[in-house]
C-alpha cells in the first residue's frame, strides 16, 4: 500500500530528524500477509522463503510459522539464516558455488542442493564423501528450460528460456540425470528438478510456467519426488494496492498436484512475501525548482533504496506533513502539485520517485516509501558518499 499502516505512521512521525532515514517494518502486517499466502496454497505445496529478498533476522523469524524452509544462495546467507532461524530446513541454490561454500553447507546439514552445472555436481559428490560420509545428499537439478515464444513477455526479469548463467542446458541436465541414476554418484540422490525462469509474472503465467516445468520433469522417465517451480510473483510498484492473485495460483497448483500425486511441488517467493511490510522513511531537506520542475531533496537516497534506480520505476510514496520548523531561516515549500523526490547523492540517477502528488510539500515533512520490504537495503550501494546508514525498526516483533 502507498499509505503506511497506523503503527508505521506513528513511528515515522515520532523519530527525531537525526534518526532518519530509517527502515520501518510492520511485522504484524507481514504475518497477516504470509498467513493468507499459506492459506491460499494447497497443503502439499511447500513454501520456502528466498532469503535474498530480505534476510533481516526479525523478518526470517516472523515468517517462520508460515514457511516450510528457507532458500539461501551463498555461504554468507547460509551462515546468517542458519543462525537466525536454527534448525529450519534450508535449500542451497545459486550459480558459482565455491568448494568452501559447499563444504559449509554439507557440514551445516543443508537438506537440498540446487545443482547448477555438471561441474558443480562432480564437486558436490567429491566433497560429500569427506564432509557427509554415510549420507546420501539430496540434489535438485536446476534446469534452464526452453519456453514458448512470448510466454515470459510479461516478466520483469527473465532468468531462463534463453542463454543465461542460471541452471543447466536441458541436454546437460539429461546427462546429469543419467549420472545420478546409473550409480556414478552413489552418495548423491536425485530428489527432483528446479527451475526459476522469470520474475514479475502474474498468477496465470506462473501456473503455465509451473505446468511446463512439471511436464518436462516427468518426461524424464525417472522417479522424482519433488519439483521446485521457483518464485518471481509479480509485485506492482505502479499500483501498490494490487496484489498477486494467490488464490488463483493456489488453485492452479492444486490442479497440478492432483495430476501428479507422486510429486511434492515447491515454490520460493521472496519479494512477494516481504515487500509490503517495509517502508523507507525519511525527511525532506530542501525543495527547489529547476527548469520548470520542482524537486524535493530527501535524506538518504538510492544508496539505501536501490530498487527504483535499478528497475527504473518510481517508488510509491506517502507524504506525512510536519507542522513544526525548528530553524530560524525560511522553510522552502513546493508551489506546484507534483514534486520529484531525489536523494543526496552526486548523481542524476539518485531519484526515488518522479512527479509525486505532493502539493505544498515543505522541508521538514516526512516521506514514507512503501514496498520497501524486499530488495532494498540489502542490494544497495551503502558506502557511496559515506552518508550515515539508516536505522531499523521492527514493529510488533513479539506478536
Amino acid at each position: 500500500m502507498t499509505e503506511p499502516t497506523p503503527a508505521v505512521r506513528d513511528r515515522v512521525l515520532s523519530l527525531p530528524s537525526g534518526e532518519l532515514p530509517a527502515y520501518v517494518y510492520d511485522l504484524t502486517a507481514l504475518r497477516t500477509h504470509a498467513a493468507a499466502v499459506r492459506e491460499a496454497l494447497p497443503e502439499r505445496v511447500e513454501l520456502y522463503y528466498a532469503a535474498k529478498a530480505n534476510p533481516e533476522p526479525e523478518i526470517l523469524a516472523a515468517l517462520g510459522p508460515y514457511v516450510d524452509g528457507y532458500e539461501v544462495s551463498s555461504g554468507g546467507e547460509l551462515a546468517h539464516v542458519a543462525g537466525a532461524v536454527p534448525g529450519r530446513p534450508l535449500a542451497f541454490g545459486g550459480p558459482g558455488k565455491t568448494p568452501d561454500e559447499v563444504t559449509a553447507a554439507l557440514e551445516t546439514g543443508v537438506e537440498r542442493f540446487h545443482v547448477e552445472s555438471a561441474y558443480e555436481l562432480r564437486m558436490l559428490a567429491e566433497l560429500a564423501r569427506t564432509y557427509a560420509p554415510g549420507r546420501r545428499v539430496a540434489v535438485l537439478l536446476r534446469v534452464n528450460l526452453p519456453v514458448a515464444d512470448g510466454s515470459l513477455a510479461g516478466s520483469s526479469l527473465a532468468m531462463g528460456g534463453r542463454p543465461t548463467p542460471f541452471g543447466m542446458d536441458p541436454a546437460q541436465a539429461v546427462e546429469a540425470v543419467r549420472a545420478l541414476t546409473d550409480g556414478t554418484y552413489p552418495n548423491l540422490e536425485l530428489r527432483g528438478i528446479h527451475a526459476h525462469l522469470a520474475s514479475g509474472l502474474e498468477a496465470a503465467e506462473q501456473v503455465a510456467v509451473a505446468e511446463s516445468i512439471v511436464t518436462w520433469a516427468t518426461g524424464l522417465g525417472v522417479p522424482l519426488a519433488e519439483v521446485n517451480v521457483g518464485g518471481g510473483m509479480h509485485v506492482d510498484y505502479a499500483d501498490p494496492e494490487r496484489r498477486f492473485d494467490w488464490a488463483a495460483y493456489g488453485k492452479g497448483l492444486a490442479r497440478l498436484s492432483e495430476e501428479h500425486p507422486e510429486l511434492t511441488l515447491r515454490i520460493e517467493p521472496g519479494r512477494a512475501l516481504t515487500a509490503y511490510c517495509g517502508w523507507y522513511a525519511t525527511e525532506v531537506l530542501d525543495v527547489k525548482r529547476s527548469h520548470g520542475e520542482e524537486f524535493g531533496v530527501v535524506r538518504g537516497g538510492t544508496h539505501h533504496l536501490r530498487t527504483p534506480a535499478t528497475k527504473g520505476h518510481d517508488q510509491p510514496a506517502a507524504v506525512l506533513p510536519v507542522d513544526t520548523w525548528p530553524h530560524p531561516w525560511p522553510r522552502p515549500a513546493a508551489e506546484g502539485e507534483r514534486v520529484t523526490l531525489a536523494g543526496q547523492l552526486c548523481t542524476p540517477k539518485d531519484v526515488l520517485a518522479r512527479h509525486v502528488p505532493a502539493s505544498g510539500l515543505r522541508a521538514g515533512d516526512r516521506v514514507a516509501f512503501s514496498l520497501a520490504g524486499a530488495y532494498a537495503w540489502n542490494i544497495s550501494h551503502h558506502d557511496f558518499l559515506m552518508h550515515p546508514r539508516p536505522g531499523f525498526h521492527f514493529l510488533s516483533a513479539a506478536g
